[in-house]
């Protein structure tokens, strides 16, 4: 029997839920014009992504959501990275966007754009792929790509979605596409361990709880001199990095 989530039944997390929920979507709608009138011109276009970062600032903000970061060394702004990490709650995407200062396109799933007024706006920011269509992952490693040699860092949860179903356990193996990309432009991969968003957020019943987002940023992978035949070695290497602390923050052991 599944084991009942004591929060989902305490009201003052129902009441807390619905406050948070109200900052999210109104910050949203307060910008929303502001970040449309970016996306209409190329040159604009990062405006838009600076407003999405002030938004999911807000959200933590008005939320009491604090955050615990702890980074091996400081992010480069302007270094373009392949970004990797675990997906175990929506929650990692606006939490990604708050902790990030570099300029970014996250790879998401071709589904979101079906969403009223957020998804036109992250189909515009972002790199959205159909998982179950071959060609459209092909597609999406080419504008990934391509995103890359702009110098925008790319953001992808390389467990392909929100796929364990033993959290805190990542699902694997990893899909190769970050491994490939990053390989190919010769840009480091740069792992991130989230590891109790799914303990704040409640994915199917969108309860929230109040707490702290705890977040390791490990050292950049490099990645130069690296051919495609080195990609199973870096991907067991970014997944060693991103699940050890997870398993070390709850108590588990590495499964041998």
């Amino acid at each position: 029997m599944k084991k009942k989530n004591p929060y989902l039944s305490n009201p003052l997390i129902g009441l807390y839920s619905v406050w948070t929920g109200f900052w999210f979507i109104g910050w949203f709608l307060a910008l929303y014009p502001f970040m449309v009138i970016c996306l209409q011109h190329k040159d604009t276009k990062r405006y838009a992504h600076k407003l999405v970062r002030v938004w999911s600032r807000l959200f933590f903000a008005f939320g009491f959501l604090r955050f615990e970061v702890i980074s091996e060394q400081k992010l480069d702004p302007k270094q373009v990275y392949v970004f990797c990490a675990n997906h175990f709650s929506y929650l990692d995407i606006p939490a990604f966007v708050k902790i990030l200062p570099n300029y970014f396109s996250f790879v998401g799933k071709s589904s979101i754009q079906k969403v009223p007024l957020f998804g036109y706006l992250y189909a515009r920011l972002n790199i959205l792929v159909d998982r179950n269509d071959r060609g459209s992952r092909t597609a999406t490693l080419a504008k990934s790509i391509r995103a890359l040699q702009s110098k925008r860092s790319i953001i992808i949860f390389p467990e392909g979605g929100i796929t364990s179903k033993s959290f805190p356990f990542m699902s694997t193996p990893l899909k190769d596409g970050a491994f490939a990309m990053a390989i190919q432009q010769q840009v480091p991969v740069l792992p991130i361990s989230f590891l109790n968003n799914y303990q704040l957020l409640d994915d199917a019943k969108f309860v929230l709880k109040p707490g702290v987002v705890r977040v390791r940023i490990h050292a950049p992978i490099d990645t130069k001199g690296m051919t495609q035949e080195d990609l199973p070695v870096l991907r067991e290497q970014v997944f060693q990095a991103i699940q050890k602390p997870i398993l070390d923050y709850h108590g588990v052991d590495m499964p041998q």
